[in-house]
């Protein structure tokens, strides 16, 4: 069976959703799958048994596939670094810093570290559906591009371009993006499929027809914009959930400082029609909400400074709201913040926190990156931990009177999420399927000997 690679027209057109989507599909047809993403540029990542991490959006590809997220499903993660560095993971692990322009100069020393965990995937499933990353045509990029070109050359993939209609300019974007790729690939190209339209899917008939007819692209699926309130990825799609929740709902801010992470943490709340969710990008009164959220940070000391600068740091220290602070959001909490090591400056520095708590966080070299069951305030908490800052006085929670905090991420996920996930996904996916022909998409993926 072939593998497939799934190409955007764009950032942010439905890549990771459609590879979930197709994944689940393809297996629910007998097929073992696996999700893959060569290299992923994000913030949200999240722990796996082994002690490795991966973005969320594979590990959530992962989860939807009933599968144990491990490393080889997403070799190559970049995290936000200071100045214009990135923190690079490599196999899971973080390695080094790098900068922007060193990282893509030393790239050939990553092929073999994403050669390798797609072959080892490759041997184990029968298909592979590996996510492209942006568009696969930025001209000057394209030999420094591991998501899109380099998987699709190296392994010969199946190529399925997804265009988002509700940006605007999708004919352009698709007969741009097609005609740009190298001649090879273009012959791999199975379809397109054309998502988010909003309102009559027969309004864009006609569009299929010029798409089909004048640019000889068959169109596998027009897909409707249905909101989709999990495995979010980035800050772009994190600004798409929507919330039905009950007049009388409680009403929580989550503090959207410049690197929040691990967006995922939310999805149970989102989900919970007994609360009102507002991520809070600017300085605005806090005073009509019911408790505020400090959530995870990729440079704590930055996003510190942030609310100094932005006014809500004294907004924060003297309220009387409850108050929760998740990971980088536990840290500021503290008396200081010491970075010695310079593990996310230039240079050893210290901040003062918020102070509710008498003791300092220290950084360390080594992250703490595990995944394991805690107890925290009362409950059992199936979650996970990454982290450079550590309390010698609360390793992992605190809690007095009206502030709380701990290090640990899923705090908020319990049975009843759980249902309420599955329970999307599968509707979702059976949406998604009515509108896709899904046997163009089989004959394209099997030998001609199994059709």
């Amino acid at each position: 069976m072939h593998n497939l690679s799934i190409f955007g027209t764009g950032s942010d057109a439905g890549k990771s959703t459609l590879t979930f989507v197709l994944s689940k599909i393809i297996q629910d047809l007998g097929y073992t799958v696996a999700p893959f993403k060569a290299q992923n540029v994000s913030n949200n990542a999240v722990a796996c048994d082994d002690g490795s991490e991966i973005a969320v959006a594979q590990h959530f590809q992962a989860e939807v596939l009933g599968l144990n997220p491990i490393y080889q499903f997403n070799p190559i993660l970049l995290k936000s670094g200071k100045g214009n560095s990135a923190t690079l993971i490599v196999n899971g692990q973080a390695v080094t810093h790098k900068e922007v322009l060193e990282y893509y100069r030393d790239l050939d020393q990553l092929k073999p570290a994403v050669r390798q965990s797609f072959k080892y995937l490759d041997t184990l499933y029968d298909c592979v559906v590996a996510e492209g990353a942006g568009s696969p045509v930025e001209l000057n990029l394209m030999d420094k591009d591991l998501s899109n070109i380099y998987i699709a050359t190296e392994f010969n993939t199946k190529i399925i371009l997804v265009a988002d209609i509700e940006k605007g300019g999708v004919f352009a974007s698709i007969w741009g993006i097609y005609n740009l790729l190298p001649k090879a690939l273009q012959a791999n190209v199975i379809g397109v499929i054309v998502n988010k339209f909003r309102g009559d899917l027969s309004l864009f008939d006609e569009g299929v027809k010029i798409i089909e007819e004048q640019f000889k692209i068959p169109v596998l699926g027009v897909l409707p914009y249905v909101p989709f309130n999990l495995g979010f990825e980035d800050a772009q799609s994190l600004m798409n959930y929507q919330q039905k929740s009950k007049p009388s709902a409680k009403r929580v801010a989550v503090i959207a400082y410049p690197t929040m992470s691990n967006y995922n943490d939310f999805e149970p709340l989102i989900a919970d029609e007994d609360i009102a969710l507002e991520f809070i990008h600017n300085t605005i009164s806090l005073e009509n909400f019911d408790q505020i959220i400090l959530p995870g940070s990729k440079l704590v000391i930055e996003d510190l400074k942030w609310l100094k600068a932005s006014g809500l740091f004294d907004q924060i220290k003297t309220t009387k709201t409850e108050l929760l602070g998740i990971c980088g959001g536990f840290q500021m909490m503290f008396k200081r913040i010491i970075d010695h090591e310079a593990i996310e400056a230039d240079e050893p520095s210290s901040i003062e926190g918020f102070g509710f708590i008498d003791d300092d966080i220290i950084f360390q070299k080594k992250k703490i990156v595990r995944r394991g069951e805690y107890q925290l305030f009362g409950k059992s908490v199936k979650g996970f931990e990454i982290h450079n800052g550590i309390s010698k006085n609360y390793p992992l929670y605190y809690q007095n009177k009206h502030i709380k905090g701990t290090f640990i991420h899923g705090l908020f996920n319990d049975d009843k999420f759980e249902k309420y996930k599955h329970k999307s996904i599968h509707t979702f996916v059976e949406i998604m399927k009515e509108r896709l022909a899904v046997d163009t998409i089989m004959k394209s993926l099997l030998p001609s000997h199994s059709i």
